[in-house]
């Protein structure tokens, strides 16, 4: 058993102290946030330190790190975040849900948090601080960069590859072979037939609301 210390006070961060917790050979034994930020003593039953003094009173030789932060600025706070502790010596762990499926040759980088029902083909590979939320498809040979923020639903079709620090919304659907470049958001249903440069926002149309309010249907 491995002690652990979290970064974030978030909706993430007690999800990533569930996950630990319940499923995995670590334990989370502190959380940590940004001096600046730090508006509580304690979080989840621990205590809440600030992100500069976790060196002293956590030291790296006893605790390893992880960052429980979402997709803001396209990931780019957890990457930094991340960095700050590898710089201090931290191990930089890694979570993938015993509930997800995965294949012997499976490798995965630092800071990598995999939910439950993935379904992860052979020969796929996966970077650092890559988040997969629950019920994805992640094709045969398929790359995902560094940084990426992978929500849940999604189809990843054989051999695709996500730049690092792009988002990939519910439910979106990507065609095999297809390059995804890099800090590109696929908003929430998309359906990606072709190559999409770097930065490139695909964001598809909500589906719109009918004038025929539900009591007038006649077959519900």
């Amino acid at each position: 058993m491995s002690d652990l210390i979290v970064f974030g006070t978030g909706d993430v961060a007690q999800l990533a102290d569930f996950y630990f917790g319940n499923d995995s050979d670590s334990r989370v034994v502190a959380f940590t946030v940004d001096g600046a930020l730090l508006k509580q003593d304690s979080f989840c039953g621990k205590p809440v330190v600030p992100f500069e003094e976790i060196s002293q009173r956590y030291p790296a030789n006893r605790h390893a790190f992880f960052a429980a932060v979402g997709y803001t600025k396209l990931n780019k706070v957890r990457a930094e975040k991340v960095a700050v502790a590898r710089s201090q010596g931290y191990r930089i762990a890694s979570y993938v849900s015993s509930k997800a499926t995965v294949f012997s040759d499976f490798k995965i980088g630092e800071n990598v948090f995999i939910l439950e029902d993935n379904t992860i083909q052979p020969f796929t590979r996966i970077g650092n601080n890559v988040t997969l939320w629950s019920g994805n498809h992640i094709g045969h040979h398929s790359i995902i960069e560094d940084d990426c923020f992978i929500t849940s639903h999604v189809v990843v079709s054989g051999g695709v590859r996500i730049g690092a620090g792009t988002f990939v919304g519910v439910n979106v659907t990507i065609r095999d072979r297809v390059q995804i470049g890099q800090r590109c958001v696929l908003g929430a249903g998309s359906l990606i037939l072709s190559d999409a440069p770097d930065g490139s926002v695909f964001s598809p149309g909500a589906t719109e609301r009918s004038k025929v309010p539900s009591s007038r249907l006649r077959r519900i």
